[in-house]
């Protein structure tokens, strides 16, 4: 198994909300291979802002929609295994999603659970340290996302 030097880019969501007690949750989804709790990441798209790349695989991997911002909450990386045992690394940057509503159906519910975690225990899930610390920076200043959750309610 070679690892290549490059690193090589994504974009995911990081999606979002109040519960009806006024505490931050932080919609997770299983990854298709280990069924690991993760964002909803994925590939930069031609004609497409990151921002809007991720809000679609938010769409197409949790069927959450909602307001994106296009400023990211911050960068992760992980190692990432690809075809013939080639592992390369990856950036992930990672913009907030206010979910607004979960669609019953979406286009990879058979591939994947989601769950709404505190950001705290979503630090505890994940296997990537530097998602670890963002989750963890969330859950000691929510307070963070207040002026997206204004700006998603004025859209």
């Amino acid at each position: 198994m070679g690892k290549s030097d490059r690193t090589i880019r994504q974009i995911a969501a990081l999606p979002v909300h109040w519960d009806k007690n006024g505490k931050l949750r932080v919609l997770m989804v299983t990854s298709r291979d280990r069924g690991r709790w993760v964002m909803p990441k994925g590939w930069t798209m031609d004609g497409k802002t990151p921002w809007q790349a991720a809000e679609i695989e938010a769409l197409e991997e949790a069927g959450a929609v909602g307001f994106i911002s296009d400023q990211p909450v911050g960068t992760y990386h992980y190692d990432k295994r690809l075809g013939g045992g080639k592992i390369r690394r990856c950036e992930v940057t990672l913009y907030p999603l206010v979910v607004e509503k979960l669609k019953r159906r979406w286009k990879e519910e058979r591939q994947r659970k989601r769950h709404w975690f505190a950001p705290g225990k979503a630090a505890k899930l994940v296997e990537e340290d530097e998602l670890a610390q963002i989750l963890k920076g969330l859950a000691k200043a929510p307070e963070k996302l207040v002026a997206l959750e204004a700006a998603s309610n004025a859209a």
